[in-house]
């Protein structure tokens, strides 16, 4: 069955033909000895098979056979991998359709299995390594990657597991307190979500990492960037109060420099982190 596109034309593409063409694109985009206006057409062309790829694995009109196609297609060629390491090259609408198909996919469930999931895990770990560390390669690419990065948290505990346990993680201590403020709000939205959506396997991950997780926590609390203090003093709050974290709140509690960390800012200028450090207080109290 043809799937439209916004110009209202069939596309008879199928998902074997698409990928194909989609890859060889990327490719030449990434070339240097391509032309920029040739590099402009490839990017349009891009745009198109993504938007052809989207529809087939949205639209009401797309069967499970398709879908199955499309993914196994993707999975069997690393699409995700090369479209991750042109992101920035492929423009902003692009980017989008990207980010909306790995949704689609990684949310996909046949019974209790998740394709697109099992397929991170067992061939591509590496990819969610890269994705987590995009934060460095600027605003735009970063933006996309952390909506990809989220969703993976949302939809799989397996891959959150894996962020958790990888040295990359740590690196958001310095991600949250990068230039400009939207990236570093996005690297904050991505922290957090590590550390609360999968709360069982948070939990662990904080028991067992406990002195460097908090060395590096204490410098987040007394931040020059208001934002980031106050980001962080909510985050801890919910963390200690957390039951899946009772070992790890006993720890923190136990300790006199943390008690003193958190009476010190109870004694900010801004009454939010006055606010914020009390209820912190409450629970070390």
């Amino acid at each position: 069955m043809p799937i439209f596109g916004r110009s209202g034309a069939a596309s008879t593409k199928s998902p074997s033909e698409t990928i194909k063409t989609l890859i060889e694109s990327i490719n030449k985009i990434g070339r240097t000895d391509v032309k920029e206006k040739d590099k402009e057409r490839e990017c349009e062309n891009t745009h198109r098979m993504l938007l052809h790829l989207k529809a087939m694995i949205s639209s009401e009109e797309s069967s499970s056979d398709l879908i199955q196609q499309v993914s196994q297609e993707i999975h069997s060629r690393n699409v995700f991998p090369l479209l991750l390491l042109h992101l920035d090259k492929i423009g902003f609408e692009s980017r989008k359709l990207v980010t909306e198909i790995f949704y689609h996919l990684v949310n996909r469930k046949i019974g209790t299995n998740k394709p697109t999931v099992d397929y991170l895990i067992n061939k591509q770990t590496q990819f969610i390594y890269d994705l987590m560390i995009c934060y460095n390669r600027g605003q735009d690419v970063a933006l996309t990657c952390g909506t990809m990065l989220r969703y993976c948290i949302k939809y799989s505990d397996e891959l959150t597991r894996l962020m958790l346990g990888s040295e990359n993680f740590f690196r958001y201590f310095q991600f949250v307190e990068m230039q400009p403020f939207d990236l570093s709000s996005d690297a904050f939205s991505s922290f957090k979500d590590m550390l609360t959506v999968h709360k069982e396997i948070a939990a662990t991950f904080l028991d067992s990492e406990y002195d460097q997780f908090f060395s590096e926590y204490k410098v987040l609390l007394d931040s020059g960037n208001y934002v980031t203090k106050r980001q962080s003093l909510k985050l801890l709050g919910e963390l200690l109060l957390d039951r899946h974290n009772f070992t790890v709140m006993t720890k923190y509690i136990s300790s006199v420099d943390n008690l003193k960390q958190i009476m010190n800012l109870l004694r900010d200028a801004s009454r939010s982190i006055q606010f914020e450090s009390f209820h912190v207080f409450k629970v070390t109290s």
